[in-house]
């Protein structure tokens, strides 16, 4: 207990910027609070504080103890709220991100129907193709699509996504339908920039076409909206065009070279004990993700 106070106070007096501020925060004597101080940096044998008259500051083991010592709070905080009200309750604020283009579509409304049945729970959603660093920004958690680089960050795999070539049936009513991927170098294909090709499995082995065409684009989105008019071919997710091809409006080719499923990743900092909301986040994209149902309705 008296541990757990004297980290309780330096939070607070580095928080608010005082002796005086925290002791009147929590209704007692700056006196205490000044031998709480004294108390923690003498068992840790490390100057945490520069007090003046006027105001207290961190040095620099003080601000990475301060790190440490807000996440062990809120831990502790997280894991006192869901046994005080159930398993099942879980409070606070989720800092989520997700690819602009995945996220409107499948993480969303996702989040959407999760707040409704947990109305304790506030969310931040940031849909960006840009990685971002989930410790310096604080973030929960983001969801992040295919290979992931090597980092000190924890990933959890949701669901695989196939990838595959699509077109309208009026392009192919023009261009005839490729059989072979040696066929491709005769149709237009739609091609993202910075892409460097498109991956297919030929006899066990993986193959890697160029594509070539006129029409070049940052966004997939756009790319998906070139197919749809019958401008070419394209390499889409299936999460991206699956209803188009539930409805006729788009058409798989080369599905026998089709390359291994991509995975969909959830990916947070280290942490021994995640906060209830956010495995409870983690779950409910699962349990749809790996739902058929969930993957056969319309977008």
């Amino acid at each position: 207990m008296d541990r757990l106070k004297q980290i309780e106070t330096f939070v607070a007096v580095a928080q608010r910027g005082s002796l005086s501020a925290a002791a009147h925060a929590e209704g007692i004597a700056p006196a205490v609070v000044s031998r709480r101080l004294d108390a923690l940096e003498t068992r840790l044998g490390v100057k945490l504080l520069v007090r003046t008259t006027r105001k207290v500051s961190l040095t620099s083991e003080g601000g990475a103890y301060l790190e440490d010592c807000q996440r062990i709070l809120r831990e502790l905080a997280d894991t006192e709220a869901s046994v005080s009200q159930g398993s099942l309750h879980a409070s606070g604020h989720l800092k989520l991100g997700a690819p602009a283009g995945f996220g409107r579509i499948h993480v969303a409304p996702l989040l959407r129907s999760f707040l409704a049945e947990h109305p304790d729970i506030t969310a931040d959603l940031d849909l960006s193709d840009r990685t971002v660093d989930l410790v310096k920004e604080g973030y929960d958690c983001t969801v992040r699509l295919g290979m992931l680089a090597d980092s000190n960050l924890v990933a959890v795999r949701l669901c695989e996504m196939p990838r595959v070539v699509v077109g309208s049936p009026a392009y192919f009513q023009q261009r005839g339908i490729p059989r072979d991927l040696r066929d491709l170098a005769s149709h237009e294909c739609l091609m993202l920039a910075n892409q460097s090709g498109w991956d297919f499995t030929t006899n066990g082995d993986s193959v890697r076409f160029k594509p070539h065409g006129r029409f070049l684009c940052n966004d997939g989105a756009v790319l998906h909206e070139w197919a749809l008019a019958g401008m070419g071919l394209a390499w889409r997710s299936l999460w991206e065009v699956g209803a188009d091809l539930r409805r006729g409006q788009l058409v798989t080719v080369l599905d026998a070279f089709a390359a291994p499923p991509v995975g969909i990743h959830a990916v947070f900092p280290q942490r021994r004990h995640l906060p209830l909301r956010v495995r409870l986040f983690l779950d409910w994209l699962k349990e749809n993700y790996n739902s058929p149902r969930y993957w056969d309705k319309d977008a």
